[in-house]
């Protein structure tokens, strides 16, 4: 098995500290159940845009960029539905 080169590594760094920063904030709003002082419209937008990284990183194969984009958007889909949910 070949060793991860210098780039991946730092790809796998990137996606990992993008996708936990995220943990926070919907452990939060889970725990609390208010979403008053977030965007939807800013979530949403994340959102969508990460969706689209995902659908790139699925299509170049790109390891990292499928994982983070998986965890980030199923957090980001968290934190929508509890804002249309509680407002």
């Amino acid at each position: 098995m070949e060793a991860p080169s210098l780039i991946s590594l730092i790809g796998l760094a990137a996606a990992f500290v993008t996708t936990v920063c995220w943990v926070p904030q919907a452990w939060r709003i889970i725990r609390t159940r208010d979403t008053q002082a977030i965007s939807l419209f800013a979530y949403g937008g994340f959102a969508t845009g990460i969706a689209l990284w995902l659908i790139y990183g699925i299509a170049l194969g790109d390891a990292p960029l499928i994982l983070a984009n998986t965890i980030t958007l199923a957090l980001q889909l968290t934190i929508v539905g509890l804002k249309l949910r509680y407002g």
